[in-house]
Protein backbone atom coordinates (compact mmCIF):
# COMPACT_ATOMS: atom_id res chain seq x y z
CA UNK A 1 0.00 0.00 0.00
CA UNK A 2 2.47 2.18 0.61
CA UNK A 3 4.01 1.43 -2.90
CA UNK A 4 0.67 2.94 -4.17
CA UNK A 5 0.73 6.05 -1.92
CA UNK A 6 4.26 6.60 -2.93
CA UNK A 7 3.00 6.57 -6.82
CA UNK A 8 0.26 8.81 -5.60
CA UNK A 9 2.60 11.68 -4.92
CA UNK A 10 5.13 11.48 -7.42
CA UNK A 11 2.21 11.60 -10.02
CA UNK A 12 0.90 14.66 -7.46
CA UNK A 13 4.29 16.09 -7.44
CA UNK A 14 4.83 16.20 -11.88
CA UNK A 15 0.92 17.71 -11.53
CA UNK A 16 1.63 20.40 -9.51
CA UNK A 17 2.47 22.87 -12.75
CA UNK A 18 -1.03 21.95 -14.32
CA UNK A 19 -3.44 24.73 -13.55
CA UNK A 20 -6.12 23.16 -14.75
CA UNK A 21 -5.89 20.34 -12.17
CA UNK A 22 -5.15 22.51 -9.77
CA UNK A 23 -8.41 24.40 -10.21
CA UNK A 24 -10.28 21.62 -10.55
CA UNK A 25 -8.28 19.80 -7.26
CA UNK A 26 -9.76 23.11 -5.38
CA UNK A 27 -13.61 22.98 -6.79
CA UNK A 28 -13.97 19.29 -6.13
CA UNK A 29 -12.08 18.57 -3.27
CA UNK A 30 -11.12 15.35 -5.27
CA UNK A 31 -7.27 15.13 -4.90
CA UNK A 32 -5.81 15.83 -8.85
CA UNK A 33 -4.04 12.88 -8.77
CA UNK A 34 -6.85 10.96 -8.31
CA UNK A 35 -8.52 12.93 -11.07
CA UNK A 36 -5.81 12.26 -13.99
CA UNK A 37 -5.41 8.48 -13.13
CA UNK A 38 -9.19 8.43 -13.23
CA UNK A 39 -9.04 10.25 -16.18
CA UNK A 40 -6.29 7.95 -17.74
CA UNK A 41 -8.88 4.86 -17.11
CA UNK A 42 -11.82 6.40 -18.44
CA UNK A 43 -9.59 7.09 -21.41
CA UNK A 44 -8.08 3.66 -21.67
CA UNK A 45 -11.61 1.43 -20.97
CA UNK A 46 -12.93 4.05 -24.12
CA UNK A 47 -9.98 3.06 -26.63
CA UNK A 48 -10.36 -0.78 -25.22
CA UNK A 49 -13.61 -1.06 -25.72
CA UNK A 50 -14.50 0.97 -28.59
CA UNK A 51 -16.80 3.42 -27.29
CA UNK A 52 -16.29 6.36 -29.83
CA UNK A 53 -13.25 5.77 -30.44
CA UNK A 54 -13.36 6.35 -34.14
CA UNK A 55 -13.77 9.99 -33.66
CA UNK A 56 -11.51 9.89 -30.41
CA UNK A 57 -8.52 8.53 -32.96
CA UNK A 58 -9.60 11.41 -35.39
CA UNK A 59 -9.09 13.57 -33.06
CA UNK A 60 -5.89 12.66 -31.78
CA UNK A 61 -4.61 12.13 -34.88
CA UNK A 62 -5.62 16.00 -36.39
CA UNK A 63 -5.57 18.23 -33.24
CA UNK A 64 -1.99 18.25 -31.76
CA UNK A 65 -0.39 17.72 -35.58
CA UNK A 66 -2.51 20.63 -36.63
CA UNK A 67 -1.83 23.05 -33.88
CA UNK A 68 2.11 21.92 -34.14
CA UNK A 69 2.15 22.79 -38.09
CA UNK A 70 0.48 26.09 -37.40
CA UNK A 71 3.08 26.50 -34.72
CA UNK A 72 5.38 26.01 -37.63
CA UNK A 73 4.25 28.09 -39.79
CA UNK A 74 3.82 30.81 -38.15
CA UNK A 75 7.83 30.48 -36.03
CA UNK A 76 9.06 29.82 -39.76
CA UNK A 77 10.69 26.73 -38.72
CA UNK A 78 11.80 24.96 -41.68
CA UNK A 79 13.01 21.49 -39.93
CA UNK A 80 9.85 21.46 -37.92
CA UNK A 81 7.21 22.73 -40.85
CA UNK A 82 9.27 19.56 -42.64
CA UNK A 83 8.30 16.90 -39.65
CA UNK A 84 4.54 17.94 -39.93
CA UNK A 85 4.73 18.10 -43.20
CA UNK A 86 6.07 14.22 -43.28
CA UNK A 87 3.63 13.59 -40.62
CA UNK A 88 0.81 14.74 -42.67
CA UNK A 89 2.16 12.71 -45.87
CA UNK A 90 2.21 9.34 -43.94
CA UNK A 91 -1.42 10.30 -42.19
CA UNK A 92 -3.00 11.08 -45.48
CA UNK A 93 -1.84 8.16 -47.18
CA UNK A 94 -3.04 5.88 -43.96
CA UNK A 95 -6.24 7.66 -44.30
CA UNK A 96 -7.18 6.53 -48.06
CA UNK A 97 -5.44 2.74 -47.05
CA UNK A 98 -8.36 3.22 -44.07
CA UNK A 99 -10.95 3.95 -46.00
CA UNK A 100 -10.66 1.17 -48.36
CA UNK A 101 -10.03 -1.60 -45.68
CA UNK A 102 -12.15 0.04 -42.97
CA UNK A 103 -14.93 -2.88 -43.49
CA UNK A 104 -12.46 -5.18 -42.59
CA UNK A 105 -10.60 -3.29 -39.93
CA UNK A 106 -13.16 -2.90 -37.67
CA UNK A 107 -13.38 -6.30 -37.02
CA UNK A 108 -9.85 -6.40 -35.77
CA UNK A 109 -10.00 -6.72 -32.00
CA UNK A 110 -8.53 -3.58 -30.53
CA UNK A 111 -7.82 -2.21 -33.87
CA UNK A 112 -8.76 1.36 -32.48
CA UNK A 113 -6.41 0.66 -30.09
CA UNK A 114 -3.50 0.03 -32.35
CA UNK A 115 -4.53 2.84 -34.50
CA UNK A 116 -4.06 5.13 -31.37
CA UNK A 117 -0.79 3.95 -30.72
CA UNK A 118 0.48 4.19 -34.49
CA UNK A 119 -0.91 7.88 -34.67
CA UNK A 120 0.94 9.00 -31.43
CA UNK A 121 4.29 7.14 -32.49
CA UNK A 122 3.99 8.81 -36.03
CA UNK A 123 3.71 12.42 -34.30
CA UNK A 124 5.26 12.42 -31.64
CA UNK A 125 8.67 14.25 -32.40
CA UNK A 126 10.51 11.55 -29.67
CA UNK A 127 9.89 8.56 -31.40
CA UNK A 128 9.83 10.59 -35.66
CA UNK A 129 7.64 7.82 -36.51
CA UNK A 130 6.30 9.47 -39.50
CA UNK A 131 9.74 10.24 -40.57
CA UNK A 132 10.41 6.51 -40.04
CA UNK A 133 7.61 5.32 -42.40
CA UNK A 134 8.53 7.89 -45.41
CA UNK A 135 12.33 7.09 -45.31
CA UNK A 136 11.42 3.52 -45.50
CA UNK A 137 8.58 2.98 -47.45
CA UNK A 138 6.86 5.95 -48.84
CA UNK A 139 9.68 7.81 -50.35
CA UNK A 140 10.78 5.43 -52.95
CA UNK A 141 7.17 4.24 -53.40
CA UNK A 142 5.90 8.24 -54.34
CA UNK A 143 8.85 8.99 -56.20
CA UNK A 144 8.51 5.76 -58.39
CA UNK A 145 4.66 6.85 -59.12
CA UNK A 146 4.85 10.55 -58.98
CA UNK A 147 4.20 10.62 -63.17
CA UNK A 148 0.90 8.64 -62.03
CA UNK A 149 -0.17 10.62 -59.39
CA UNK A 150 0.25 13.75 -61.44
CA UNK A 151 -1.88 12.26 -64.59
CA UNK A 152 -4.87 11.22 -61.89
CA UNK A 153 -4.89 14.41 -60.14
CA UNK A 154 -4.87 15.90 -63.85
CA UNK A 155 -7.76 13.39 -64.78
CA UNK A 156 -9.66 14.48 -61.59
CA UNK A 157 -8.94 17.68 -62.11
CA UNK A 158 -10.63 17.77 -65.79
CA UNK A 159 -13.46 15.62 -64.22
CA UNK A 160 -14.24 18.15 -61.30
CA UNK A 161 -13.97 21.44 -64.49
CA UNK A 162 -16.66 19.31 -66.52
CA UNK A 163 -18.84 18.44 -63.92
CA UNK A 164 -18.48 22.05 -62.51
CA UNK A 165 -19.73 23.17 -65.87
CA UNK A 166 -22.47 21.12 -66.62
CA UNK A 167 -23.68 21.68 -62.94
CA UNK A 168 -23.83 25.46 -63.62
CA UNK A 169 -24.89 25.15 -67.27
CA UNK A 170 -28.45 22.80 -65.74
CA UNK A 171 -28.59 25.46 -62.72
CA UNK A 172 -28.54 27.95 -65.07
CA UNK A 173 -31.33 26.30 -67.14
CA UNK A 174 -33.36 25.23 -64.74
CA UNK A 175 -33.21 28.93 -63.15
CA UNK A 176 -34.52 30.35 -66.69
CA UNK A 177 -37.07 27.84 -66.84
CA UNK A 178 -38.63 28.48 -63.03
CA UNK A 179 -38.19 32.72 -64.38
CA UNK A 180 -39.81 31.44 -67.42
CA UNK A 181 -42.65 29.82 -65.30
CA UNK A 182 -43.40 32.43 -62.53
CA UNK A 183 -43.68 34.99 -65.68
CA UNK A 184 -45.99 33.01 -67.61
CA UNK A 185 -48.67 32.26 -64.03
CA UNK A 186 -47.92 36.17 -63.65
CA UNK A 187 -48.98 36.90 -66.98
CA UNK A 188 -52.03 34.08 -66.41
CA UNK A 189 -53.21 35.70 -63.05
CA UNK A 190 -53.15 39.18 -64.88
CA UNK A 191 -55.38 37.96 -67.63
CA UNK A 192 -58.30 36.58 -64.60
Amino acid sequence: MDAIHSQFAQIRTKLDDVQFLNELEAKTNVPKEYISVGGAVVFGVIVLFGIGVGSLCNIIGFIYPAYKSLKAIENRASNEATQWLIYWVVYSFFSIIEVFTDFLLYWIPYYYAAKMSFLLWCMLPQTKGAKYLYENFLKDFLKQNESKIDEALKGAKRTADKVAADAKKTVGDVAAKVSENVKKSDDDKKEE
